[in-house]
């Protein structure tokens, strides 16, 4: 069976970050940092570095890619470009903002090949010169072994090209509207909530429509998950942009990994469920969260089959592979 958490992820450390002034029209949760330029750059490497250590601390694989460009000040957000499955299939997705369609990088996919059995590449980059955009597991949020795919309706996501992609993959789509207080649409699904093997989080409250709330709520509670509540204030605080990974002794310790403001918002009964069925783990992201998207967002998961031979610890041997960029 296809598992929900992956063992290992990619994550890319920008050496020129900053929120992007092409997506702060439709990211309410993104702002403007006063900061100096190389201040913001620095800080936001460190975040990744101090992720990346944490995952690593904890057993997980971690691929850790950077980005010397300037004109991608996103790339840190790579799960949007990048979705990969346990069938060995990898997807490339239509873009929304301009500057971020150059975060598509030929070394991620050439890495993943080496390491992992890729039996084919999906590449839906072309559909951004119709204006038809999906942006990976931002815009939806994928229940791996249930086959569905959860989705918001937004500037991100063509509902058409959901549908096609989603028969493609074999998920049952699932889409509906959810907005802030203020009618301002979720730009993306992966904010308002996360599944994991047992537990979901979820800001349902936030899909205002009551026959599409009760229609998601179904869904998650059919697969066998017990939902774990968010409140708007915690969704706008990232607590839903989370993602459980598999890390520990051969890989079977279920975490859920999410930033340290969001942690910090979890109610005693909230963590209490979450940590019956997994650790939860936490870093500081603030920097990188002014851009509007928190560590899930940083994290693409890797589903595909491994290559590389387990190490006598039972860790995969490519737990921690830094690669440059590419010239």
């Amino acid at each position: 069976m296809t598992g929900q958490a992956p063992r290992h992820v990619v994550l890319v450390r920008p050496h020129h970050f900053r929120p992007n002034p092409q997506t702060e029209g439709d990211n309410a949760f993104q702002h403007r940092l006063v900061s100096a330029p190389a201040e913001v750059a620095a800080r936001a490497r460190e975040e990744v570095d101090g992720l990346a250590a944490v995952l690593r601390d904890a057993g997980v694989g971690v691929s850790v890619f950077e980005d010397e460009e300037r004109t991608t000040p996103d790339s840190v957000f790579p799960n949007n470009w990048l979705s990969t499955h346990a069938d060995g299939t990898v997807v490339l997705y239509p873009m929304y903002a301009a500057n971020r369609r150059a975060e598509r990088r030929a070394d991620v996919l050439a890495h993943l090949r080496e390491h992992f059995a890729v039996r084919r590449v999906l590449d839906l980059s072309g559909y951004e010169h119709a204006g038809r955009f999906l942006e990976g597991t931002g815009a939806m949020v994928l229940d791996h072994p249930g086959g569905v795919a959860y989705a918001c309706r937004s500037l991100r996501l063509d509902p058409g090209l959901f549908t096609e992609i989603c028969e493609e993959l074999g998920y049952r789509p699932l889409l509906v509207d959810a907005s802030d207080a203020r009618g301002v649409p979720v730009y993306h699904t992966n904010v308002l909530m996360s599944v994991g093997t047992e537990v979901a989080l979820m800001g349902s409250g936030m899909i205002r429509d009551p026959d599409d709330r009760a229609r998601l709520l179904a869904s998650l509670r059919a697969s066998g998950r017990e939902i774990v509540e968010l409140t708007e204030s915690q969704v706008h605080g990232f607590l839903g942009n989370c993602l459980e990974v598999r890390g520990g002794l051969g890989g079977e310790d279920r975490l859920l990994v999410m930033s340290q403001r969001a942690a910090a918002q979890l109610t005693p009964s909230q963590r209490r469920r979450i940590e019956r069925s997994c650790t939860i783990l936490s870093a500081p992201v603030p920097t990188i969260e002014a851009a509007g998207g928190s560590v899930r967002c940083m994290l693409a998961g890797i589903h595909l089959p491994q290559r590389q031979a387990v190490s006598s610890t039972g860790i995969p041997n490519t737990l921690t592979t830094v690669v440059p960029a590419a010239v």
